[in-house]
């Protein structure tokens, strides 16, 4: 099975739908922050190992408990993956900090920090032309 395959997309997917519900739904610990997000989940071929990609609404701080709850859950969420998904192998799952959310925010932040500079200048100068 290669790499980017259509059924390796279709378990990418569905091992992120229900690891997204495990964590919202499953997980008790109070490290983990209530706005986490998987944002990806990538599966090897052989259905050995497993990437998840995390993002965390909030501080670095938040972040990194989240990030200590989820390592800390790995046995128990590999236990619920394996019982909702129907898998040759269960995969040993690993978590990854994703900021490319954070990241994007910080970025249309900083767009609109220089559009409404732009807009403000533009403003300016046809208030000094009247």
């Amino acid at each position: 099975m290669r790499k980017n395959s259509i059924k390796n997309t279709r378990i990418n997917m569905e091992v992120q739908r229900e690891l997204a519900d495990i964590i919202r739904t499953g997980i008790k610990d109070p490290r983990i922050h209530p706005m986490t997000t998987v944002v990806s989940a990538e599966v090897t071929p052989d259905l050995k190992y497993c990437k998840v990609y995390v993002s965390v609404l909030g501080d670095e701080e938040a972040a990194k408990s989240t990030l200590l709850g989820l390592r800390s859950a790995e046995g128990f969420v590999r236990r619920e993956l394996a019982r909702r998904v129907n898998l040759r192998n269960t995969p040993e799952i690993t978590f990854v900090l994703d900021q490319s959310i954070e990241y994007g925010v910080h970025m249309s932040r900083l767009i609109d920090e220089v559009t409404k500079d732009l807009r403000d200048e533009e403003n300016g100068e046809r208030n000094e032309e009247e």
